[in-house]
């Protein structure tokens, strides 16, 4: 096999931001790595490009092994190349961001991989440069979702306003106006109203909502009069 002379190998490795909302926070997925250095400490889901695959490939496939979801949304964040970002061998790497539904992913945790959810908020120390990885994904998450609808990937096909409102208030850090909020999402055209509610929180309930797909992607471009003022809460 011919190669380049006088050049440096080096590996190319993926690693996955999983999202993920259980109605009350933004979450991100989380494994113990499994071998040194940094052996048992907290750390993304990743791993190395085989020479058959591509990045997103790669990425896809690590997101099955731990989540057995397909299909999920997924965007690149940014490539790595510190030299000095892992200390055993030169490796750069590319981070993707996901966005999955916890309902669905709950009954397909993958044990080999000791999986936890952690509150943004409350996650814990993370090997490497992940945690850098972790904070410019929120940036990205909060730019995409200030103009795009993309936050619905990580609700279940039926939800309500106040489930989406506290969503969005975990992903932007702040507090809606609640009549507000509904106002401009339902000027959208973006939801279904349906005939049943959700009684668990309140006696009165909240009706059901589902996600009408034809607006969906028709209107995928023109989202950010659902969040006021974008711009200051993008940081």
């Amino acid at each position: 096999m011919n190669r380049y002379s006088k050049q440096t190998r080096l590996l190319l490795a993926v690693d996955c931001i999983i999202f993920g909302f259980d109605g009350e926070s933004l979450k991100i997925l989380l494994i113990k790595r499994g071998f040194k250095p940094e052996i048992n400490n907290w750390s993304l889901m990743g791993g190395f490009v085989q020479p058959d695959e591509s990045a997103e490939q790669a990425s896809n496939r690590i997101l099955k092994e731990l989540t057995g979801l397909e299909g999920v949304y997924l965007e690149q964040l940014h490539v790595y190349t510190d030299p000095r970002r892992d200390p055993i061998e030169r490796t750069a790497s590319i981070a993707y961001f996901a966005l999955i539904d916890i309902n669905r992913y709950e009954a397909q945790i993958n044990e080999h991989y000791h999986a936890e959810w952690f509150s943004l908020k409350k996650a814990p120390r993370l090997v490497f440069d992940h945690e850098r990885m972790v904070e410019e994904a929120k940036k990205r998450l909060r730019y995409k979702a200030a103009l795009h609808p993309i936050l619905f990937e990580l609700l279940p096909s039926k939800f309500t306003l106040p489930q989406l409102q506290t969503l969005y208030e975990s992903v932007f850090n702040t507090t809606l106006d609640k009549r507000n909020f509904s106002k401009r999402l339902l000027a959208t055209g973006l939801l279904i109203k349906l005939s049943y509610k959700d009684k668990t929180s309140s006696k009165r309930g909240a009706f059901y909502y589902q996600l009408d797909m034809k607006n969906y992607y028709s209107k995928f471009q023109a989202f950010l009069n659902l969040i006021p003022n974008p711009d200051n809460l993008l940081g």
